[in-house]
């Protein structure tokens, strides 16, 4: 088991910053890979970012490139979502998800099925 949770949301004006962190705990040896998600009211939970925990192999969705970073601290079993030049469209739940069978490549192919989530935090973007 793997257990996740998130910190860092907030309401933020359009245009600022916030860092989302998700801290793990329990078999976290075994993860492969950890990524972000979020899912706005109304609609789908979407893929934003993701990272292989041994190679730090990045991949982002087109909405939050070049404006959002992720990043792994693998001493403190963290991941870490910075979000600069935040929209309101950016408004959402985000949560963490944890890999540990499908393998380190889960962060090219995101849609594939997540082993671990957390309980998400809430992120909200004012204009």
């Amino acid at each position: 088991q793997v257990h996740l949770v998130e910190s860092g949301g907030g309401l933020v004006q359009a245009g600022g910053s916030l860092r989302l962190s998700c801290a793990a705990s329990g078999r976290t040896f075994s993860i492969n890979a950890m990524g972000w998600f979020r899912q706005a009211p109304g609609k789908e939970r979407e893929f934003v970012a993701a990272i292989s925990w041994s190679g730090g192999s990045t991949y982002y969705a087109d909405s939050v490139k070049g404006r959002f970073t992720i990043s792994r601290d693998n001493a403190k079993n963290t991941v870490y979502l910075q979000m600069n030049s935040l929209k309101p469209e950016d408004t959402a739940v985000y949560y963490c998800a944890a890999d540990v069978t499908y393998g380190h490549t889960i962060v090219v192919v995101p849609s594939s099925p997540w082993d671990y989530w957390g309980q998400g935090t809430q992120v909200t973007v004012s204009s």
